[in-house]
């Protein structure tokens, strides 16, 4: 009888070590409203997510299982965090990690999405760019780099004017701006410094391309599996920053596949799984590669509204290894963002819900971050409609009636 119960007991212990692997515990480097999604979505999925980032009460985190608040390019307060919670899988949200701590991590066995070598490529305009441009041979905007303000002088005089000028390294356009002479060279130089994310004062140089339209096309690597396209975003910018994004954007079947061949050129080379944001210059008769993130994308949140499994879910479906058999849309969607207008103070409240929300086919997520700034993105509108047009047009009006306080 003794010799039954013990077998029970090992099967027991054999089915619980099953089921508790099905769990994994993701820790989100970077927990704003990109990271927020990620762990919704991770957590519909019955995982565990522990959020990180250098300021308390970020969005994710207060969604999350647990939290840490440390300084991300700390490699000692990674490894320590890293030690303490043991986490499966690391999900960079931001620019601003030390990413060659990432590798130990991988050597270690944890999953580091989509790589650790892919992550420290991208973090840097720098090395991305030298990949698309030397070695893969895709078609870019002439581009020079430059480390203090005569180089950038230096620069700006090859490239020629206008140009853009951004930091190596930074996030939602921080640090980005358009030079037409060089009188305003200064001014572009310091506002690229303190944009900057991270340590370094590199900046990229680059020729301004007379494009009609700016595109996100969201490349889904997954474990097993071809690489999937969610269908392209549109997105208008101001300051680096987008302001309004669409889906599907307009686009001819052959500048389609060029978008395509491109971006799984790229990241074929970089590898590893999950969701990542390639964006274009769509002119006349031409595509050119512009950037990567090895995440989901600001552009992209248009897919909460616009299918059934948003950039976010798949995303972590992806990363779990998980099936994707079809993405279902819902035809022409929008977002619209929602910015704040105040100097730095505290967050007491927003107005207009009622009436953003009376308009049809209109869905709101307000990110929940407790601090204004000005032009801050505070929150999304999203639209559906018949046309792209129409559902830009009913996301802005949306996002137009709320009022952070």
């Amino acid at each position: 009888m003794t010799g039954f119960v013990s077998l029970l007991q090992v099967k027991a212990n054999l089915k619980r070590e099953w089921v508790l692997k099905a769990v994994e515990t993701i820790m989100i480097l970077g927990s704003g409203e990109l990271g927020k999604e990620v762990a919704i979505s991770a957590q519909r999925l019955g995982q565990k997510v522990i959020a990180v980032d250098n300021y308390e009460n970020a969005p994710a985190m207060q969604v999350a299982d647990a939290f840490e608040v440390i300084d991300m390019l700390n490699g000692d307060e990674l490894a320590r965090i890293v030690e303490k919670h043991q986490p499966d899988i690391l999900v960079p949200e931001v620019e601003a990690i030390r990413t060659t701590k990432l590798k130990d991590f991988e050597k270690s066995g944890i999953q580091v999405v989509p790589t650790a070598k892919a992550t420290h490529i991208t973090m840097n305009r720098d090395v991305v760019r030298d990949l698309a441009s030397q070695k893969l041979k895709l078609k870019t905007a002439k581009y020079e780099y430059a480390e203090s303000f005569d180089q950038l002088t230096s620069a700006c005089s090859r490239i020629g004017f206008p140009c853009v000028i951004k930091p190596i390294m930074s996030s939602s356009g921080k640090g980005q701006s358009i030079v037409k002479k060089s009188s305003e060279l200064q001014k572009a130089w310091d506002y690229a410094i303190k944009g900057a994310r991270g340590d370094s004062h590199k900046i990229i140089v680059e020729e301004f391309i007379k494009f009609h339209l700016e595109i996100t096309l969201l490349t889904v690597k997954q474990k097993k599996g071809p690489t999937l396209f969610i269908d392209p975003i549109g997105h208008r910018q101001e300051h680096g920053d987008y302001r309004e994004s669409w889906m599907p954007a307009a686009l001819t079947h052959h500048q389609l596949r060029r978008a395509k061949q491109m971006a799984k050129k790229i990241t074929d080379d970089l590898g590893g799984t999950g969701v990542f944001g390639v964006e274009f210059f769509i002119t006349k008769n031409d595509v050119y590669f512009s950037e990567l993130s090895p995440r989901p994308h600001d552009t992209g949140m248009v897919t909460l509204t616009s299918q059934d499994l948003s950039q976010f879910d798949l995303h972590v479906r992806a990363i779990l290894g998980l099936p994707i058999p079809k993405i279902n849309t819902y035809g022409p969607s929008a977002s619209a963002v929602i910015l704040s207008k105040k100097e730095p103070q505290p967050v007491k409240g927003y107005s207009g819900l009622k009436n953003a929300m009376a308009i049809k086919n209109v869905d709101l997520r307000i990110f929940g971050k407790e601090m204004h700034r000005k032009n801050r993105r505070m929150g999304i509108a999203l639209a559906k409609a018949t046309s792209v047009k129409a559902a830009v047009r009913i996301a802005k009006k949306a996002a137009s009636y709320i009022v952070v306080k």
